[in-house]
């Protein structure tokens, strides 16, 4: 694997962790909550992500329509 792919790579979760940062603060939760989820975000860049958009986002993924 070549250097600049896995740069690339951290490039993509750092530029995602910035935008999910910003919609937990964007959000109604108070401010503790949104806190832990930064703070869940920022020590685990991937598994946070995941965490958050499966759990943290209130009513979970989408369903696709039918």
């Amino acid at each position: 694997m070549d250097y600049r792919f896995g740069s690339l790579i951290g490039l993509v979760i750092f530029v995602l962790d910035i935008i999910v940062i910003i919609e937990i603060f964007k959000s109604s939760k108070d401010m503790v909550t949104k806190l832990l989820w930064t703070l869940l975000v920022l020590a685990f860049p991937l598994i946070g992500l995941i965490i958050y958009y499966f759990f943290g986002r209130g009513s979970g993924p989408k369903a696709p329509a039918i």
